[in-house]
């Protein structure tokens, strides 16, 4: 990957501009994948399997090539405008970041989410014999008869729940970080025509929260023997949702690009 490729696929018009943005990452699962620019940027970059890898050495090397050319557009950028940073400037900035970071944990929005996500741990921790018994049984009908397509179905929705409550449980905690922290920019420099970045961060959170609501709804009717315990997760998560609209009045209004528009 070079500079010179990346604003090449940047100057792309199929691509939708901040889609990625106001995503919630799961590329597995987003119809528009073909119109990101992230996504296309990192189907390049990563795209032998072992570039794939956490644990391999190529992934960090790609992806330490990846922040070292963001590093260098963004300077070529702002030498382009006649601004110079030097290492003071560099210094107070991240000083500058850190504080907002620090500020933005002792929310009380960060710290049901974080809370939640803890919890989501401990119950996981707590629970994994129910869940591998669950498994078992679902495995064992398939086993008796393969064709059976309700059980199919079944147990394709039961490691779905799961997986949808694991995929969001920090990512709303991350989302709600950035909304917290970008909203305190705001503040500093508003713009009372444009709509605000921490509100499409705080709509991302709630749409993780909605969506993690309905698969705990859906596990209670897999687990029947924990739907008392799961009342509690729930109402921490309505909770935290009712608190985030309390804070952040126009997130749900906020149009995300590509997700909340109208295509031909």
């Amino acid at each position: 990957m070079t500079k010179q490729r990346i604003k090449q696929l940047a100057n792309n018009p199929q691509f939708i501009p901040d889609i990625y943005n106001y995503c919630d990452r799961w590329c597995e699962r987003c119809p528009f994948t073909t119109r990101c620019l992230n996504f296309a940027l990192s189907e390049e970059q990563f795209a032998e399997p072992e570039s794939r890898d956490i644990y391999n050495k190529l992934f960090w090397q790609r992806l330490s090539e990846m922040f070292r050319l963001t590093r260098e557009m963004l300077e070529d950028t702002l030498r382009m405008e006649g601004i110079e940073l030097d290492a003071r400037d560099r210094e107070a900035a991240k000083e500058e970041e850190l504080l907002k970071q620090q500020a933005a944990r002792q929310n009380d929005c960060a710290r049901a989410s974080k809370a939640y996500g803890d919890l989501v741990d401990k119950w996981f921790d707590e629970n994994n014999e129910i869940l591998q018994e669950q498994r078992q049984v679902l495995r064992d009908r398939l086993q008796f008869d393969p064709t059976d397509a309700a059980c199919l179905d079944k147990a394709a929705g039961f490691e779905d729940v799961l997986e949808i409550i694991r995929w969001y449980q920090h990512q709303i905690y991350v989302k709600l970080m950035r909304a917290i922290s970008g909203r305190a920019s705001e503040e500093m420099f508003p713009e009372d025509d444009l709509p605000k970045d921490s509100d499409g961060s705080a709509k991302v959170a709630l749409i993780g929260i909605d969506r993690s609501i309905s698969a705990w709804m859906a596990l209670r009717n897999f687990l029947p023997e924990c739907k008392d315990e799961l009342i509690d997760v729930l109402v921490q998560l309505d909770r935290l949702r009712r608190q985030i609209e309390r804070d952040f009045p126009d997130a749900r209004s906020f149009v995300r690009p590509g997700f909340d528009e109208i295509h031909a």
